[in-house]
């Protein structure tokens, strides 16, 4: 977003209101009444504080007197966490190589991963192909994915459990917020830690 559309975002304050009267609202949030805006203004400047119209719609505008910074980092605040609370929750597929033939090293590579997508807030759909007569060993895949489950149950809880369809077996992990904010004061205070251990070996 450029400094224009963001300018037009912002409500208009003191000398840039251009009623010649507004509703004001005092900074205990007292309602004054109608006055005229070089009035409104002077009273906002004999308090150090500035004349915000926070109801350009109305008849006069309704303004009140506040500090104005305090006020953009409020409105900041909640237009965070509403953008948090609208995130889409995508599902990220995590593929256990093309076949059966993947070594260990490999499959840890991808639980991390995965690890990290659940970390993020999203779901994760787990998949292991098979190939030839690779169907008659399902079972290690099965065990396969139970490790899985197991190395990611402190960040994620399952959603969808291990099934076969086709030539492949899948499952849909999804991030279990209380498990993530365990983990995460876990691994801040594992560093807290190693850092004071540190300062101390110095």
């Amino acid at each position: 977003m450029n400094q224009k559309e963001n300018s037009r975002r912002l409500p208009s304050v003191n000398e840039q209101i251009r009623s010649s009267k507004v509703r004001l609202i005092d900074q205990n949030e007292n309602m004054v009444g109608v006055v005229s805006t070089h009035e409104a203004i002077q009273q906002a400047k004999a308090a150090d504080l500035d004349l915000v119209e926070v109801s350009p719609g109305s008849d006069p505008p309704v303004c009140r007197i506040l500090d104005f910074g305090k006020y953009r980092y409020e409105q900041s605040k909640k237009e965070r966490a509403n953008r948090a609370k609208a995130k889409v929750v995508e599902t990220k597929e995590v593929r256990l190589g093309r076949s059966m033939k993947i070594d260990q090293h490999d499959v840890n590579i991808r639980v991390n991963q995965a690890r990290k997508f659940l970390l993020d807030g999203h779901k994760v759909l787990i998949v292991q192909n098979f190939r030839g007569r690779e169907m008659m060993h399902a079972q290690l895949a099965h065990e396969r994915m139970q490790n899985i489950i197991k190395t990611l149950d402190d960040v994620s809880k399952v959603e969808t459990p291990p099934k076969i369809s086709g030539r492949r077996e899948t499952m849909v992990l999804a991030p279990d917020k209380v498990k993530i904010q365990q983990y995460l004061a876990a691994m801040q205070k594992e560093e807290a830690d190693s850092q004071n251990q540190e300062e101390e070996e110095e």
